[in-house]
C-alpha cells in the first residue's frame, strides 16, 4: 500500500471512529472538505502543514497517519447516511 492510501485509511478511520463528517473535520482542520474526500480516496498529495492540521483536528499524532494496517483489516466503514442527531 503506498503512502497516500495509507494515510487516506487512516484520515478516514479515525474520523469515523470519532463520528465525524468530512464537513467536521473539513473546519476543524481549516481546509476545504472536498480536499478531506479526496485525501481519503488517495487522489491528492498533501504537504505536511496541511496534514499535521488534520491529525490535529483528529487529535491525533502526525505519526498515527502514516501506520499501514494489518493485512486483511476491514477497510473503515462510512458514516451513516444523513445528517447526525444534535
Amino acid at each position: 500500500m503506498d503512502a497516500r492510501k495509507i494515510v487516506g485509511w487512516n484520515v478516514r478511520r479515525v474520523r469515523v471512529e470519532r463520528g465525524l463528517t468530512i464537513e467536521d473535520l473539513a473546519g476543524e482542520a481549516g481546509v476545504d472538505a472536498s480536499f478531506i474526500g479526496r485525501l481519503e480516496r488517495a487522489t491528492v498529495n498533501s504537504s505536511i502543514d496541511t496534514l499535521e492540521k488534520v491529525a490535529e483536528a483528529l487529535k491525533v499524532r502526525i505519526v498515527e497517519l502514516f501506520v499501514e494496517p494489518l493485512p486483511g483489516a476491514p477497510k473503515p466503514k462510512p458514516m451513516p447516511r444523513g445528517r447526525r442527531a444534535g
